[in-house]
């Protein structure tokens, strides 16, 4: 339950369209449901904005069902690093589901969500090369689910620096960028030497046995000689795609007093 759906609800109450029992009997499981092999925080959408997501590694496929299960009654479900042989499963259970391969992802939208408007400001989400995409559409996805429009720029290495400098006006037009890139991880510092917009950067694995899976490039990424980044870790697709959201949405108003 969101900030939104609690006010309708206290709403009803106060207009006497719904009984103090009935209200009561709806947030019953504020803040945590106990599962018994997980405690699912159904508060986080009214703290943070957005509901838990679930984060599939080692999770049995009996343990996803039920965590998406008890989640999607209450609102919008992601669920990140979706093991392929799952995905029927959920599929077969959820009307809807959308499984998105590269990423690894699976998002299922609640009937009373509000999709983003076209006209809403974007994030731009780029990578180095083709063997970034799984964690560049982890981030898109990301961004999606909550409530805003991402575009995609791929393959515009600095290999070839000619392919990002050709994008001049798709970089200006986004609210912040995703930059993804592994094996030297020089792509963020010069994408935020290009623009007047906040980049988050996100290092891979990808690359020979000196990029240390990962390693160098976060080195490089947190060493930026341009102001204006910030980095994730290490493949982190996700958390760079809740990030962009949040400066997307801006600050919420401060609660009156």
């Amino acid at each position: 339950m969101d900030r939104e759906r609690l006010t309708t609800l206290l709403e009803q109450v106060r207009d006497g369209k719904l009984s103090p029992a009935d209200a009561a009997q709806q947030l019953e499981d504020l803040p945590y449901e106990d599962l018994g092999f997980a405690k699912l925080d159904h508060h986080r959408a009214l703290r943070r904005g957005f509901p838990e997501v679930v984060f599939c590694e080692n999770k049995s496929e009996t343990q996803l069902l039920s965590i998406i299960g008890k989640l999607a009654v209450r609102g919008d479900v992601l669920a990140t690093r979706v093991a392929a042989e799952m995905v029927p499963a959920v599929q077969a259970r959820f009307a809807g589901a959308q499984h998105n391969a590269v990423a690894r992802t699976i998002f299922l939208r609640h009937p009373e969500s509000v999709p983003a408007e076209a006209g809403q400001q974007h994030a731009l989400v780029c990578c180095a090369g083709t063997s970034d995409l799984p964690v560049a559409e982890e981030a898109v996805v990301t961004v999606e689910a909550m409530g805003h429009r991402a575009e995609r720029l791929f393959d515009v290495g600095v290999a070839g620096l000619h392919r990002l400098l050709s994008q001049r006006a798709a970089l200006q037009r986004s609210g912040v960028l995703i930059v993804v890139a592994g094996m030297d991880g020089v792509l963020p510092t010069v994408v935020s030497g290009l623009v007047d917009r906040p980049v988050i950067a996100v290092p891979t694995s990808v690359g020979y046995g000196a990029a240390f899976e990962g390693l160098a490039p976060l080195l490089t990424m947190l060493n930026a000689c341009s102001p204006g980044v910030a980095v994730v870790n290490i493949d982190n697709g996700f958390g760079a795609g809740y990030f962009a959201s949040l400066i997307l949405t801006g600050p919420r108003k401060p609660d009156s007093c």
